[in-house]
């Protein structure tokens, strides 16, 4: 065996072939003739560090309490705001509730609570300024009105008053939403619910409302096209979603769409074109309609029809 195969073994290596020499270095750390140095290690920046997002969401959530705030947690199902449930009671408005409940005359299960935003569950004991309340349930009837009645509370009055038509359909103290003078008829909606009443007559109130009106002639086309484009009446812009005649009656009945449930302003809008208007049916109410209620009845709103009033 002569030196070169001698130092070929000593170095681990094989015999000579046609294969081309490793680049690798030999054991005792040197490197062969002609072999290209080994590739360095790539260099590796600073580790990134980890943030754990869930601690992060904990502390962006965190917001610097205000003096007598409520801590936020999630509802729990039939709770009701203390404030709501006070002025559910007929005591008095939820504003004036606020104030009994910062001033310490309000006490939940015997405690007193001063906190804004207090949810009430069911079972709790709530006692105001001496006394225990008792929600009344929210009642909704609807009522197909005649003629001679009117919503007008004054003393002495010539007419008689809607509550008089659905006397006896709860014991609860209930009113009507909006009002109706005695020569308008259709539907009428009561309920004991203040924030249902205060919904519907608020100006912003995006919910339709249906009126069949009875003029003293003719409505003339182009009068229609410009009731249609929608008018303006003491200063105020009237949005009118619809008009149109009435299919096989003569021109001087007239269907009226528009979100007011004001009926003044749908007597004002025929007036303004020099219109005498003889009737006022209101047939649909956001949603409710007269079918199966003869004028003069009235009925329970169903689950269903309260959550569509509520909603829209």
């Amino acid at each position: 065996m002569n030196n070169k195969e001698g130092n070929n073994n000593k170095s681990g290596g094989r015999a000579n072939s046609s294969r081309p020499s490793s680049n690798k270095p030999t054991r005792a750390g040197g490197e062969r003739s002609g072999a290209k140095p080994a590739m360095q290690k790539r260099a590796q920046g600073p580790k990134k560090v980890k943030i754990n997002t869930k601690v992060a969401a904990i502390a962006s959530d965190k917001v610097e309490k205000k003096p007598n705030q409520a801590p936020k947690r999630p509802k729990v199902k039939d709770e009701i705001r203390l404030n709501k449930y006070i002025a559910n009671s007929g005591a008095c408005s939820r504003r004036d509730a606020d104030i009994y409940i910062q001033s310490g005359n309000v006490k939940v299960n015997g405690i007193p609570v001063i906190e804004m935003g207090y949810m009430v569950k069911p079972g709790d004991v709530v006692n105001f300024d001496g006394n225990v309340l008792t929600p009344e349930k929210k009642e909704y009837i609807l009522l197909n009105k005649p003629k001679n009645f009117t919503t007008a509370l004054d003393e002495g009055q010539e007419y008689r008053n809607v509550l008089e038509l659905v006397k006896g359909s709860t014991t609860s103290k209930i009113g009507a939403v909006g009002r109706m003078d005695k020569n308008t008829t259709g539907l009428l909606l009561f309920t004991n619910d203040t924030d249902m009443i205060r919904k519907f007559t608020l100006p912003t109130n995006k919910s339709s409302k249906i009126y069949q009106v009875s003029l003293d002639k003719n409505l003339k086309f182009e009068d229609l096209e410009k009731i249609n484009k929608g008018l303006v009446l003491d200063g105020h812009r009237v949005f009118v979603e619809d008009v149109s005649y009435i299919e096989g009656e003569s021109k001087s009945e007239i269907g009226l769409k528009l979100r007011s449930s004001n009926v003044k302003v749908v007597r004002s809008i025929f007036e303004h074109f020099s219109y005498d208007v003889l009737r006022i049916d209101r047939v649909a109410f956001a949603g409710l309609t007269k079918k199966n209620l003869p004028r003069g009845n009235w009925r329970m709103l169903t689950e269903q029809e309260i959550i569509n009033l509520k909603n829209s």
